[in-house]
C-alpha cells in the first residue's frame, strides 16, 4: 500500500471541473444520490489491489456474502457508475418521467461528474469497473423496499458498450442494466443525497466513513458510534490499530463533507458532529397522510430503541413524492 504524504498534500482532490452545470446528461438538477444499504453495508472493496476471496459479514440479524469475480470485488471506485445511475434515475422520477433499469451513460459526462480526468486511462478503468460490477455477486437477508431477497444477485445484470475504432478505441458510451434489487431500492425511495465533495475524497476509507456518517448521522445533530462497531462497519481489512490512525488523521485535517469528527479516546468513540451544510429536502407535491397508530407499534418492533417520531421527521425529509403506501413505506424506512 502507497502511504501518502499528507503534509504535501491537500487532503480532498482538486475540483476538476467547476463549472457543475455540465455535470448532468439529461437532467441539469440532478443531486447525487445513494442506496441507503449501499452507505449501511460493506459491499465494496476498499482496496487497489484486486480482492478475489469471498467475503461474508454479520452484524445483529442481517448477513452478507459476497463472491468476486476473476477481476475482483467491485470497489468503492467502481461504486461511482452506480452513483451516477442513481442520481439520472432519481432526478426523472423527480420531474413524473418513466424510468427504467436500463441506463445510457456518456462516458465523458460521467467522468466529469465523478471529478476524473478524461485521458484515455480513464475511460479503460470505466470498462475495468464495469466487469467487477457485473461480475461481483452477493447473497443476502438484507430487506430492500417490502422485500427479503435471500437469492444470489448482481450490483449491474448487464452492459454494453461503444467504443471508437475497435477494441483499443476509447469508449464512446455505455449502457448499464441495474439489478432488481438495485433498482426496486431506487423506486422505493431508499436514496439518500450525497455532498458533492463525496468524489474529491482521496482514501477509500474516507469516502466509506463518509457514508456512514450520511446514513446514520443523517440530518440530525450529532452522532456517536465506538471505534471497533465503526471498523465493522467499514469492511475495511485494516487492524484496528492501523484504522484508529485513519480516524486521528481525519480529525487532524476536519475535511469530511457535511460532518466534522472528534475522537474520544477515553471511550474509544467517534463523535459525527453535523456542519449544518447539506441543503433543506426537496419540497414534495401533495401531502403525505398521517400515519396510523398501528404504523408506530410496528415500526417500534422493527427499529427497537429508536425514537419513532424523529425517524418520521427523517423519512419525511427525504421522501420526494408521496408514496402509494405511507404507512408501509414508513415501516420499510425504519426497518
Amino acid at each position: 500500500m502507497v502511504t501518502e504524504n499528507t503534509n504535501s498534500l491537500t487532503p480532498l482532490l482538486p475540483d476538476r471541473h467547476p463549472q457543475h452545470d455540465l455535470f448532468i446528461c439529461d437532467v441539469a438538477d440532478a443531486v447525487l444520490k445513494d442506496v441507503m444499504q449501499h452507505m449501511e453495508h460493506p459491499f465494496y472493496s476498499l482496496s487497489k489491489k484486486p480482492e478475489t476471496t469471498v467475503k461474508r459479514y454479520r452484524n445483529g440479524e442481517n448477513w452478507l456474502e459476497i463472491t468476486p469475480s476473476v477481476k475482483g470485488l467491485a470497489t468503492i471506485y467502481d461504486k461511482d457508475i452506480l452513483i451516477y445511475c442513481i442520481s439520472q434515475i432519481m432526478a426523472k422520477l423527480k420531474l413524473g418521467e418513466q424510468v427504467s433499469p436500463r441506463v445510457r451513460i456518456n462516458s465523458r459526462e460521467l467522468l466529469i461528474f465523478t471529478n476524473r480526468g478524461t485521458s484515455g486511462r480513464e475511460y479503460q478503468s470505466l470498462l475495468d469497473a464495469l466487469d467487477r460490477l457485473e461480475g461481483t455477486r452477493i447473497r443476502t437477508n438484507i430487506v430492500s423496499g417490502d422485500e427479503e431477497q435471500i437469492d444470489g444477485f448482481g450490483l449491474i445484470d448487464a452492459s454494453s458498450i461503444r467504443r471508437k475504432h475497435g477494441l483499443d478505441g476509447r469508449l464512446l458510451w455505455c449502457e448499464v442494466k441495474l439489478s432488481d434489487w438495485v433498482f426496486n431500492a431506487i423506486r422505493k425511495e431508499e436514496v439518500l443525497t450525497l455532498h458533492r465533495d463525496y468524489f474529491r475524497l482521496r482514501k477509500p476509507i474516507e469516502r466509506r466513513v463518509y457514508e456512514i456518517a450520511r446514513k446514520h448521522c443523517g440530518q440530525q445533530r450529532t452522532w456517536r458510534i465506538t471505534l471497533r462497531k465503526l471498523l465493522l462497519k467499514t469492511g475495511s481489512q485494516s487492524p484496528e490499530k492501523r484504522f484508529r490512525q485513519m480516524i486521528k488523521q481525519l480529525v487532524q485535517h476536519d475535511h469530511l463533507p457535511d460532518y466534522n469528527v472528534t475522537f474520544d479516546e477515553t471511550a474509544d468513540m467517534i463523535i459525527f458532529t453535523n456542519r449544518g451544510t447539506m441543503a433543506p429536502a426537496p419540497m414534495i407535491e401533495g401531502r403525505v397522510p398521517p400515519l396510523t397508530p398501528d404504523t408506530y407499534e410496528r415500526a417500534r418492533q422493527v427499529a427497537p430503541g429508536w425514537d419513532v417520531h424523529y425517524l418520521e421527521r427523517e423519512w419525511r425529509d427525504w421522501i420526494f413524492e408521496p408514496p402509494r403506501d405511507a404507512d408501509g413505506a414508513f415501516v420499510g424506512f425504519c426497518r
